[in-house]
């Protein structure tokens, strides 16, 4: 096998202190990496070439025996794969029951041409979105819609978070995220001909009405307050998602759901794709 190191069982190891630093904001950003968990984040981020500089796993719970197709020797300058104690696996999760494997993932610079280089960009735009979960969930929908990429604002749950990352179920590493001052970057968009939305149960006009077939950067507030008045003064146009039934209204994450697959409905049609995988 290759890159397979020593074993580590202490959790006082320092090496492992390193680690388990990265579960803070401020050590995530200082050494730009950050901690995946579990089987499934690992297994996505190796299937998307992410850069990871270690994997750890609890040596005698038998998961390594899911990775072998990674570690075979065939693949070049791959992770360094590390047996440890379930310890070491405590110290450096959040969670109360975690699995047996984690990665040390380094944060990957984020393209910005993926914002300006597509003839028909979509992109989610998130001002203030405070919740992880709310946060993740929307790159995955938007990875899942065919968004080109999702822009975090001032204020919203830093991507790495390990519950944002949990919730992103691996889209992270299909889609391009990036953080930026809206007030600059918003204005940069109009100037490029790029139709700028939101939402609001004021707007008259339905989302279902809206034309997504043209690039589109979609607005999506503060789960409590909205979008901040700043950000809305610089909003082309606010859409309504019709509600038949009866509730006030949708978490953030769910509207950008609706609005994200209704613009890939559109450009399905406008492209005359009439099927597309399904989940």
């Amino acid at each position: 096998m290759r890159n397979l190191d020593g074993y580590i069982g202490s959790a006082s190891n320092p090496r492992v202190k390193e680690w388990a630093k990265l579960l803070d904001r401020k050590y995530r950003e200082r050494e730009a990496k950050f901690l995946l968990e579990g089987v499934h984040l690992v297994k996505e981020a190796l299937e998307a070439g992410w850069p990871l500089e270690a994997v750890a796993f609890d040596e005698g719970s038998g998961v390594l025996g899911e990775f072998e197709a990674y570690i075979d020797g065939e693949r070049q300058g791959g992770p360094h794969w590390i047996p440890v104690s379930p310890e070491v696996i405590m110290k450096c999760s959040e969670t109360g029951t975690p699995q047996p494997i984690f990665a040390v993932a380094l944060k990957r610079p984020p393209r910005k041409e993926s914002l300006f280089g597509t003839e028909l960009g979509l992109v989610a735009v998130l001002d203030g979105v405070q919740d992880p979960g709310n946060v993740g969930t929307i790159v995955r929908s938007a990875a899942a819609s065919g968004a080109t990429a999702v822009v975090l604002g001032k204020g919203t749950a830093d991507l790495y978070n390990p519950k944002t990352i949990r919730a992103t179920m691996g889209a992270l590493f299909r889609v391009d995220v990036l953080e930026a001052d809206l007030n600059e970057l918003l204005p940069e968009a109009k100037r490029e001909g790029i139709a700028v939305a939101g939402t609001s149960l004021q707007a008259s006009k339905s989302c279902y009405e809206y034309d997504f077939r043209r690039s589109v950067w979609l607005v999506f507030g503060n789960e409590g307050s909205g979008v901040s008045a700043q950000v809305d003064a610089l909003v082309d146009d606010n859409v309504i998602i019709p509600m038949t039934g009866r509730a006030e209204s949708l978490n953030v994450a769910m509207a950008a759901t609706v609005l994200l697959f209704e613009a890939q409905r559109q450009r399905m049609v406008y492209t005359n794709k009439t099927s597309c995988p399904t989940t």
